[in-house]
């Protein structure tokens, strides 16, 4: 196996990796880091093309067992680093040791179950909702431009791994998109808190996108236009309304429930 180690912070990949913590160096490298051993495993096994793995020094053996879990034909080149330098590429104050550059490639999205984010703004919101989606048996999420950065280390972190399962579709403009999947027969679900009721909807088919709105502001109107449901969850107690990752995942689980 091919490992290089590298000790200077100034080296340019060293300047190349670091960048990847903001939106314009993903941009520039068309790339995005995952750290810790979990996610570098659920990375090398997504099939997302992996253009490095990245090991602190003190972690070699664990470096290779995500590789030999990953179980790939050909493997990524091995870098190793000493601790200040690994410190440096990774977003978070305690990193695990391991990391991995990805392209900047995500999973096409396909099937019958998708989520539309509206201008959701919080990354742990992000992160929790499409983590979610994942585990309900969602098949992926179109984002309208507004939303917040999907590879972003904090909604990287919030997925806990499901980014490289869910399929993904960053359209320019949602209405537009939604427009299509209707023409489709996808039924188009708008949560709205002056809505129908949830539990009382009908006439939705198998074919579903269920739209999460903005964080304050709610689904905006050009995409409420679009809607063939716009439905709201009952509020028995004294809260005006949910979190929107907590909102989401009710309903995903609701939508999916009789499938077992």
């Amino acid at each position: 196996m091919k490992m290089e180690r590298i000790t200077s912070l100034k080296n340019p990949r060293i300047l190349a990796w670091k960048s990847l913590k903001e939106p314009r160096g993903r941009k520039a490298h068309r790339a995005f880091l995952a750290e810790g051993k979990r996610m570098a495993e659920e990375a090398l096994r997504s099939g997302f093309p992996v253009r490095a793995l990245l090991l602190r020094e003190d972690c070699l053996k664990d470096g290779m067992d995500a590789l030999a879990a990953a179980n790939l034909p050909e493997q990524p080149p091995v870098f190793l680093l000493p601790e200040h330098v690994f410190s440096a590429v990774c977003d978070t104050k305690t990193p695990q040791g391991v990391a991995a550059v990805l392209d900047l490639q995500p999973k096409p999205l396909s099937g019958n179950r998708f989520l539309a984010l509206d201008g959701l703004q919080d990354p742990g919101n992000v992160g929790t909702i499409l983590r979610t989606a994942d585990a309900a048996g969602f098949d992926g999420a179109i984002l309208s431009p507004d939303c917040a950065d999907v590879f972003s280390p904090k909604v990287l972190r919030a997925t806990m791994g499901s980014i490289f399962r869910v399929g993904l579709s960053f359209p320019e403009s949602l209405p537009e998109r939604l427009e299509a999947l209707k023409r489709e027969g996808f039924s188009v679900l708008s949560s709205q808190l002056d809505g129908e009721p949830f539990y009382a909807r009908q006439g939705v088919g198998e074919k579903v996108v269920l739209v999460i709105g903005n964080e304050g502001s709610g689904v905006s109107g050009p995409v409420r236009a679009v809607a063939t449901h716009r439905l709201r969850l009952p509020m028995r107690g004294g809260a005006e309304s949910l979190n929107a990752a907590i909102a989401a995942g009710i309903m995903m689980y609701e939508l999916t429930r009789e499938d077992g």
